[in-house]
């Protein structure tokens, strides 16, 4: 059996072929010929071939997976593998069939599911083994377990294609404005997908929505506030990371030390140690994983160059924005937070300005950039533009590749660059000057 993956060169495409691949498929991938994208390094590596063009690899032996950002109606390669008569498959059509062949634990949440998706498969592959899908490009099949960890996204309700024994639920959020009608209707499909896990639902106690989820099955909540049934206790935010106490259902559970930063990790944590403890794992065993746990990719990966710090990472909503430029904080106290942001999608700017000014003012200079957009008509918003955001800035203004130099300016700095699409070209370039600047190779 052989698939074929269009629209491969996306975080989630890309995870499903390096995990068809761990099951001993042939995986073929198609994309545009866009710039090379931060997840193809990991399916080249693997032998999986991308074609950008026309190409004769479909036959009667292929199942086609193809992007949810792909119309099926109009693409060539999903025309021509209909006209082939052959299996087609949405993505997370694809991802629902897996969920029924293993013991599936879905990580939902407007913000936060991949940092814990990856906390939780590195957890399981240090102790009892599992397999993973996470929406940061990575994901890999163990043959020899049963239990499978999916991020889950809510987007057009596509998680409801999922069936899970676990459902984590890290916030509830307004996002996606092009699709949902407002917060209820958000709460709505959370509420769904809760119901549709066979054993609990496990979910961030202290985030404002979720306590009007109406769930079936067990639902235990977790977070900072007292009245959660998994509890973290005596918290130290350090510069060199967080250390805490869990307590769940009021009984010690034990000690934990995360190289990470921000109360958002910290409840990504324990969203993960809460499935570790409902399925009788050793509270050791999970500290000790926890505590090399190195983040999702594009999550806070920092690098250092003379007394510069860039900081990549994927935040693209308001929330996320606010808490990444914290985390530097927490880390850096001593250093000027430079932000760099590149909104995705119109739709949100439009809804978010507002909160994407009051984020970014949080550092001390923010710089924007074009925003991005692959599902929307830039013509639908004639008012929309990155200075949508930067007229409201206390120190903003904008800036795009080509004008990498305007950051050589600073000294003692970290530099956040956040965005869901390629920021990191951008960075890229930057720190090239910025080496050339300092003589470093």
């Amino acid at each position: 059996m052989k698939y074929y993956l269009a629209g491969v060169k996306g975080a989630g495409m890309s995870a499903l072929a390096l995990f068809l691949n761990d099951l001993g498929y042939e995986v073929i991938g198609y994309d545009d010929a866009k710039e090379h994208r931060f997840t193809e390094d990991k399916l080249v590596e693997r032998g999986i071939k991308i074609y950008t063009g026309p190409n004769d690899e479909m036959d009667e032996n292929t199942i086609v997976v193809y992007s949810p950002a792909l119309k099926i109606d109009t693409h060539p390669e999903l025309i021509k593998a209909s006209s082939l008569g052959l299996d087609i498959y949405e993505y997370q059509e694809m991802l629902g069939l897996l969920t029924k062949k293993f013991e599936t634990i879905c990580v939902a949440g407007c913000h936060g599911k991949t940092t814990t998706t990856a906390m939780l498969s590195k957890i399981f592959t240090d102790t009892v083994g599992c397999s993973y899908i996470i929406g940061d490009g990575v994901g890999r099949a163990n043959k020899e377990s049963k239990k499978f960890i999916l991020e889950s996204c809510e987007y057009r309700r596509h998680f409801l294609a999922y069936d899970p024994e676990y459902v984590i639920i890290t916030n509830i959020d307004v996002d996606h404005t092009d699709y949902f009608k407002g917060i209820d209707d958000i709460i709505d499909a959370y509420n769904e997908f809760a119901n549709k896990a066979s054993k609990m639902a496990i979910v961030c106690g202290d985030d404002p929505y979720t306590h009007t989820l109406q769930v079936n099955p067990q639902i235990y909540y977790y977070g900072i506030e007292e009245d959660n049934d998994i509890q973290a206790r005596n918290i130290e935010y350090r510069n060199d990371g967080t250390e805490f106490d869990v307590f769940i259902e009021d009984e010690y559970y034990g000690h934990f030390d995360l190289p990470l930063f921000g109360k958002h990790m910290l409840l990504n944590a324990l969203a993960a140690i809460a499935v570790c403890y409902y399925e009788r794992m050793e509270s050791k065993d999970v500290s000790k994983s926890l505590k090399t746990f190195e983040g999702a990719e594009r999550r806070f990966k920092e690098k250092v160059i003379g007394d510069i710090v860039t900081i990549d990472d994927y935040a693209h909503h308001p929330t996320e924005v606010k808490v990444t430029i914290k985390a530097a904080r927490q880390k850096y106290p001593d250093k000027k937070i430079i932000a760099v942001f590149k909104a995705h999608t119109f739709s949100r700017v439009e809804q978010f300005a507002d909160d994407f000014a009051t984020a970014l003012n949080l550092a001390d200079k923010a710089y924007v950039m074009d925003i991005n957009y692959d599902r929307e008509d830039p013509n639908d918003y004639p008012n929309v533009t990155p200075y949508t955001i930067i007229d409201k800035l206390n120190n903003g203004e904008y800036i795009e590749q080509g004008m990498e130099e305007k950051l050589l300016e600073y000294e003692n700095a970290v530099i956040l660059f956040m965005s869901s699409k390629e920021i990191y070209l951008l960075q890229n370039k930057y720190e090239q000057l910025l080496k050339e600047k300092l003589g470093i190779e």
